[in-house]
């Protein structure tokens, strides 16, 4: 008499082959597609081009035949790539290099012996290619650390202030950043309530060094906003430690900075050589905040004088940094502040938060998969 079985069958080796090749596939890949996979490729070939590119003397190349150029071209940008590397690690490629074209031939007797040494020169390049990727997982390990402390010295939440909705939104080029951005109370010089000290600023320069100089920005703002008094000395402070700071101006910092009273609505700021804030009125009536002086860390010696604004309810305040209008697609084409200007414009939600996940979703369907070239800071602040 037979026996109801269960139809199951348990899969055969090949599934089970065809499944832990697909495993590692999506841990490799992430679980990005083959076109995204693809555009990052792209991407790392045009930054990749671009990196060795400065160093290879064009003038030099086009001259003489033209038949001769792609091999000037090929030799420029092997030389770029070899003084990239540590002494030693230039020897070694160039022992590969040479292994990968040497076929040896020896006679002994009657006997011939042929010895391709294609594959110790192979063997040269991937112990290289170790070396590098040890270096590289330190430097990112490094990097890691450094952004998480630089994510200490920016507010992960806006401050609640009544009569006022206030988000951030920023993204580096790199781990670490040279934008900051920041919004904090700070007391008055009269017998009233603290004012709401807010500031973007974007350190010259890009990655570590900028980072570092963020930080001392960070920390030179807000021991100077501790003491009582007005926009326009704290704006001279500022500039005169930057300046001590600053490598003789060669690192010198736009920022706009604004301090605003609640209760009153007394909103001042200074605009030091930053990108012009956009505010848009209840009406709809867009003005730019463009006032000021030149940027932090050149002149020592340089006043800045605040300005007045009438705010109203209903009014909006976007500053950002200028990554974000100058962010670039495929073709090389700029975002610009027209179109960021359309977006804050034509806004019609509440949340400021909800108008910053607007910009950023925008500045990403237009660049797609082209490599980022710069900080992205963006801040706003609605007025109840």
């Amino acid at each position: 008499m037979a026996s109801s079985g269960s139809n199951y069958s348990a899969p055969s080796s090949r599934a089970k082959k065809r499944n832990r090749v697909r495993e590692y596939w999506v841990r490799v890949t992430e679980g990005l597609q083959v076109s995204q996979l693809w555009g990052q490729m792209k991407a790392d070939a045009r930054s990749t081009y671009s990196f060795y590119a400065h160093d290879v003397n064009w003038e030099a190349i086009n001259q003489g035949t033209r038949w001769k150029r792609g091999f000037r071209i090929a030799c420029a940008f092997f030389q770029a790539m070899l003084m990239k590397l540590t002494p030693a690690r230039r020897v070694l490629l160039l022992i590969a290099c040479v292994l990968l074209i040497v076929h040896l031939n020896f006679h002994f007797g009657d006997q011939n012996y042929s010895f391709d040494m294609g594959g110790l020169g192979s063997a040269i390049l991937f112990l290289l290619l170790a070396l590098e990727l040890a270096d590289r997982v330190t430097m990112k390990r490094d990097l890691e650390i450094a952004r998480d402390i630089q994510h200490w010295l920016v507010p992960e939440q806006p401050p609640i202030v009544p009569g006022m909705d206030i988000a951030f939104a920023s993204r580096p080029q790199n781990t670490v950043a040279g934008d900051y951005y920041d919004a904090f109370l700070r007391p008055n010089s009269e017998d009233a309530a603290p004012s709401l000290l807010m500031a973007v600023a974007d350190v010259a320069g890009k990655s570590v060094p900028a980072a570092l100089l963020m930080a001392t920005f960070q920390a030179s703002i807000h021991s100077l906003a501790e003491r009582p008094g007005t926009l326009d000395e704290l704006a001279r402070d500022i500039n005169r430690y930057a300046c001590a700071h600053s490598l003789a101006g060669l690192r010198f910092t736009t920022a706009f900075i604004a301090q605003h009273q609640p209760a009153s609505r007394q909103f001042r700021y200074v605009n030091a050589g930053h990108n012009a804030p956009f505010l848009r009125r209840a009406s709809g009536e867009i003005v730019r905040l463009n006032e000021g002086g030149m940027p932090f860390g050149i002149n020592p010696s340089a006043e800045y004088a605040s300005v007045a604004v009438d705010i109203q309810p209903g009014d909006l305040l976007v500053i950002f940094t200028d990554g974000l209008p100058e962010a670039v697609n495929n073709s090389g084409e700029e975002y610009g502040e027209v179109r960021l200007q359309n977006r804050v414009e034509h806004f019609a939600g509440e949340a400021a938060a909800s108008l910053l996940s607007v910009i950023m979703a925008d500045v990403d369907a237009f660049v797609a998969n082209a490599r980022q070239h710069d900080d992205i800071t963006c801040m706003a602040v609605r007025f109840l």
